[in-house]
């Protein structure tokens, strides 16, 4: 398949620079794809249009303020993004800013703070770093500390805008696990949850069980070759603990539907990995563990998930790919009625990507 089937036109006033005021007041297009009627409304309506025991399954992975700056030794800035660690906790493999001249440089650091050794430049544009900061502390309590949230490129923000203190909070979900700062990117889908909607939809019946999937840089790569089957897809670390895993494998219990394209990949990877080889993922606890590494494009099946939500994506990107998929399992057909929904989108100036508005896929 060609990637230009995977193209749109989004008009740049709709990419959103910020949430919305609140989180559930974002707007939200629901899906039937056994009528293929469309519904517009509000996220903060989505239990209206929930089926009867609907299952949520989300990613509560926390973003890590994974952008630190420093200098080399010349006094040249260096911009250094953790990506995730390598063979100890010190050690990480990180994008630089500018790469070749701090490689050769060997080394860079902000003085009383930190300093880091350049070790090994890697295959894709990545380099292995390991850190000293001057305190007693983790590199990810220094990055914590000092660092700043990596927004995607497409949100505007200068190093000191004052809406990133905003960002903060509106760029984690509200079930993220602090404790799990292992994040580059938020699960963005989970972003219009509030407490509130979520105390709301539990005691109409719904049910929410947490996984982990490190969101990685990969989700910000666009496919770059012609046959979007040639393209090398990412790699991503995921857990879903045994309770949820379990749940995953009853689907007559409800509808399963997934918060957000990572979760997606974290289930069907879970499920395709257990089928063909359980001893290679499920622990001794039940629990699954592994790399996701599934690439899901049409005209896929899906094993593990019955709905999504999901947020606008940008023109040709595997999660594109994705959604198309769900829409018509089994079929190409998802291509061009994806391409309909988003010019929908467009038409009703629905908000795009990370910060934009969503969709129900039931």
């Amino acid at each position: 398949m060609n990637i230009s089937l995977f193209d749109y036109h989004l008009p740049t006033e709709l990419i959103a620079q910020e949430p919305a005021a609140v989180r559930d007041a974002s707007r939200l297009m629901v899906v039937d794809r056994a009528t293929r009627r469309v519904t517009h409304t509000h996220f903060s309506e989505i239990g209206q249009y929930l089926p009867p025991q609907a299952r949520f399954f989300r990613n509560n992975a926390a973003v890590l303020k994974a952008r630190l700056f420093g200098q080399r030794p010349t006094g040249g800035k260096v911009e250094c993004l953790l990506l995730q660690p390598a063979e100890d906790a010190t050690t990480w493999w990180c994008l630089l800013k500018p790469g070749k001249k701090t490689f050769n440089a060997g080394r860079f650091g902000l003085p009383g703070e930190y300093h880091a050794e350049v070790l090994e430049a890697g295959s894709n544009g990545n380099y292995r770093v390991r850190f000293h900061p001057e305190r007693d502390e983790s590199v990810t309590e220094l990055s914590e500390r000092l660092g700043i949230l990596p927004l995607p490129p497409y949100i505007e923000r200068s190093q000191d805008d004052p809406r990133r203190q905003n960002d903060n909070e509106r760029y984690q979900t509200v079930y993220a696990d602090l404790d799990k700062r292992i994040a580059v990117a938020a699960p963005t889908a989970g972003l219009h949850f509030t407490p509130g909607l979520i105390s709301e939809l539990e005691k109409s019946g719904a049910q929410f069980h947490d996984l982990t999937l490190q969101v990685g840089i990969g989700t910000f790569h666009p496919i770059q070759v012609e046959n979007i089957q040639d393209h090398n897809i990412h790699h991503e670390w995921y857990e879903i603990p045994a309770t949820a895993f379990a749940e995953l494998n009853k689907p007559e219990a409800g509808p399963r539907i997934a918060v957000g394209t990572t979760s997606v990949r974290s289930i069907e990877d879970a499920m395709r990995r257990s089928q063909s080889a359980p001893e290679s993922c499920i622990t001794p606890s039940g629990s699954v563990q592994a790399e996701a590494d599934i690439y899901i494009y049409p005209p896929a099946q899906f094993a593990g998930i019955d709905g999504m939500i999901t947020n606008f994506h940008l023109p040709k990107s595997t999660l594109l790919c994705l959604v198309s998929a769900f829409l018509t399992p089994g079929s190409k057909d998802g291509i061009e009625w994806l391409k309909e929904l988003y010019a929908e989108a467009i038409d009703h100036k629905y908000r795009f990507y990370s910060y934009g508005d969503a969709m129900l896929i039931l």
